[in-house]
C-alpha cells in the first residue's frame, strides 16, 4: 500500500513538475527570450500559413526572418534561394523552414548540406522523397505538417535531463571515491618528476562548437608546443609518470570535473585540440555535426579503438563517423554500453595510446 501511494505521487510530482516546466518556457517565450531566427524558404500559400501561425503564437518561440523564392518580385521576399546560407550566416538564422511548392534536388539538397555543416536546424514541408536515407522526424504547427531533417535524440528535453542526472551521479561518485584521493597522489608524482602545475588546461570545442576549458592531468613537461603540435610516438616531451598516465587514460580523469560542471557528459565525441579541428573541419563533410552534443571523457570511436595520435585522414574520418553514430542514435543504454567497451579497450587495446 505504501509503495502504491509512492508511486501515484512520485508521478503525479512528475507530470506537474513537466506541465509547469513547459508552462512557463511558453511564458518566457511570449516575453521575447529563448527565442530562435528562422527563414521560409518559398513563399507559397503553406509558407504564408506557417509564418502567420508563429506569428499568432509567440510561445513557439520562433521569430520570423524573411521568405527566400525563385520569384524575388514580392516584397516580403528578402531574395532568391540562393542568398540563404549568406543570409543564414550573417543574421545568425537558427532554424530554415523550406516551403517550396515542389523540391527540386538542386534546391534542397545545398540546403540540406549548408545547414548540417553550419549547426542549424532544416524542416521541409514538402516532398521529401529526395532528401535520401535520413532519421526524419514529423512535428505539427497547427494543422501544418512540418519534417525535421536534423533531428537527433537529445533534442528532446526528456533526454537531455535523463543524460544530465546520469551525469552528475556518474561523475559526482568518481570525484569522491576516485579523484579525492587519486588527484593528491598523481598531483606529487608529477610535481617531484617535472616543474610546472599538476593540471593542464586547455581550451577545446564543446557544444555548439563554443569554448570550454578541458582538464587533464600534464603528461608533458612544459613546452611552448602544447598547443600546437600532437603528441606523437616515443615523444621527447612526454614525462615516465605522463607516458603511464596516458596509456592508462588515468590523464583524462579530471575531465570529469568538466563533466560535473556542465560543459563535458560522461560519453559523447571526444573534445579535439582547437587546430585540429580547424584542419580536419573543411575536409570531412558534415565534421561539426559531432559538436551537436556534449563533448565526451569517453565516447564511441575511443571505445571502438580510435586512440591517440590522428596523423592520417582516414583516421579521423573514422572517428567523425562514429561521432555522428552517436549523435544520432544516442541512448542512455547505448551510453552504459559505450562505458563498458572503452573500459575493455583501456584494458586490452593499449596500442594506439601514448
Amino acid at each position: 500500500e505504501h509503495l502504491f501511494y509512492t508511486y501515484l505521487i512520485f508521478s503525479v510530482l512528475i507530470i506537474g513538475w513537466r506541465v509547469g516546466f513547459i508552462n512557463i518556457l511558453r511564458f518566457y517565450r511570449t516575453k521575447g527570450y529563448n527565442i530562435r531566427n528562422i527563414v521560409i524558404v518559398g513563399y507559397g500559400p503553406i509558407g504564408r500559413n506557417l509564418k502567420r501561425h508563429l506569428e499568432n503564437n509567440p510561445e513557439i518561440g520562433y521569430k520570423f526572418k524573411g521568405f527566400f523564392d525563385h520569384k524575388t518580385e514580392q516584397a516580403e521576399v528578402a531574395g532568391p534561394v540562393e542568398n540563404v546560407p549568406e543570409y543564414a550566416k550573417e543574421n545568425g538564422i537558427d532554424v530554415i523552414f523550406c516551403c517550396l511548392p515542389k523540391l527540386f534536388e538542386q534546391d534542397v539538397k545545398p540546403l540540406i548540406d549548408f545547414a548540417e555543416n553550419n549547426l542549424i536546424t532544416i524542416k521541409l514541408l514538402s516532398d521529401f522523397s529526395k532528401v535520401g536515407n535520413k532519421k526524419l522526424e514529423v512535428q505539427q504547427y497547427g494543422n501544418i505538417p512540418v519534417l525535421n531533417v536534423s533531428s537527433i535524440p537529445l533534442d528532446r528535453m526528456i533526454n537531455r535531463f535523463a543524460k544530465r542526472v546520469f551525469d552528475i551521479l556518474f561523475s559526482g561518485f568518481v570525484m569522491i571515491f576516485l579523484l579525492s584521493w587519486l588527484i593528491p597522489l598523481i598531483g606529487l608524482l608529477i610535481k617531484l618528476e617535472s616543474p610546472g602545475p599538476i593540471f593542464f588546461i586547455q581550451n577545446r570545442h564543446g557544444k555548439g562548437n563554443k569554448y570550454f576549458p578541458c582538464w587533464k592531468f600534464r603528461s608533458m613537461v612544459v613546452n611552448k608546443e602544447s598547443d600546437s603540435k600532437q603528441a606523437t610516438k616515443n615523444d621527447a616531451r612526454i614525462t615516465k609518470i605522463g607516458a603511464f598516465l596516458r596509456k592508462s587514460s588515468l590523464d583524462e580523469l579530471p575531465q570529469f570535473i568538466n563533466v560535473f560542471l556542465g560543459n563535458m557528459s560522461v560519453v559523447g565525441p571526444r573534445p579535439h585540440p582547437i587546430k585540429l579541428n580547424e584542419e580536419f573541419s573543411p575536409k570531412i563533410d558534415r565534421f561539426i555535426q559531432r559538436h551537436a552534443v556534449k563533448p565526451g571523457v569517453t565516447g564511441l570511436a575511443q571505445a571502438k579503438g580510435y586512440r591517440g595520435e590522428t596523423a592520417r585522414f582516414s583516421e579521423m574520418y573514422g572517428r567523425v563517423k562514429l561521432d555522428r553514430f552517436y549523435v544520432k542514435n544516442w541512448s542512455l543504454w547505448f551510453d552504459v554500453k559505450i562505458i563498458f567497451m572503452t573500459i575493455y579497450s583501456i584494458l586490452f587495446k593499449t596500442e594506439n595510446a601514448y
